[in-house]
């Protein structure tokens, strides 16, 4: 199978956090927020994979900073590794104050995904190519971190 680089994987989606985005603090729901790196992930992992995909897990998320309503939303998603039937997405999300331009980062996730055939089956991924030293380090830090999501899920199951 051959490899594709990490730059066919790359998706950005951007959105102006509305009213009904909103919290009673006037800020946009977190739960919104982890809908669209949901989204934005999926983007990425469909780019590379050209087949459905499915979430098949979320690491945790920790927001720095809040999106307040008539702000703008932008995240960033790319493959960072391929496994055989499953690939790492990492999202970066940036709130943007339109009227001043002043950009902060808010959040950074990253999400496992599963290729799926049109019978819902898990299909082989073609592999990812590193082709810069970032896109390098994260493609070496993605390894670490589903050895890190095996051992917890083994860990998990041990106690049911």
């Amino acid at each position: 199978m051959e490899g594709r680089p990490v730059r066919e994987s790359i998706a950005e989606y951007a959105e102006v956090a509305m009213p009904t985005d909103a919290n009673p603090l006037g800020s946009m729901l977190g739960g919104r927020i982890m809908h669209l790196v949901d989204l934005t992930a999926a983007l990425a992992a469909m780019r590379h994979t050209r087949t459905p995909v499915v979430t098949a897990s979320v690491d945790s998320m920790t927001f720095l900073h809040p999106v307040r309503i008539g702000q703008l939303v932008t995240l960033k998603a790319s493959v960072n590794r391929v496994f055989r039937t499953s690939m790492e997405i990492g999202v970066k999300v940036w709130v943007e104050d339109i009227m001043s331009g002043d950009v902060k980062h808010t959040s950074s996730a990253y999400l496992t995904f599963v290729a799926l055939d049109r019978e819902g089956n898990r299909i082989a991924v073609p592999p990812v190519i590193p082709e810069t030293d970032d896109e390098r380090r994260r493609y070496q830090a993605a390894g670490e971190r589903r050895a890190y999501r095996l051992e917890m899920r083994e860990k998990a199951r041990s106690r049911h």
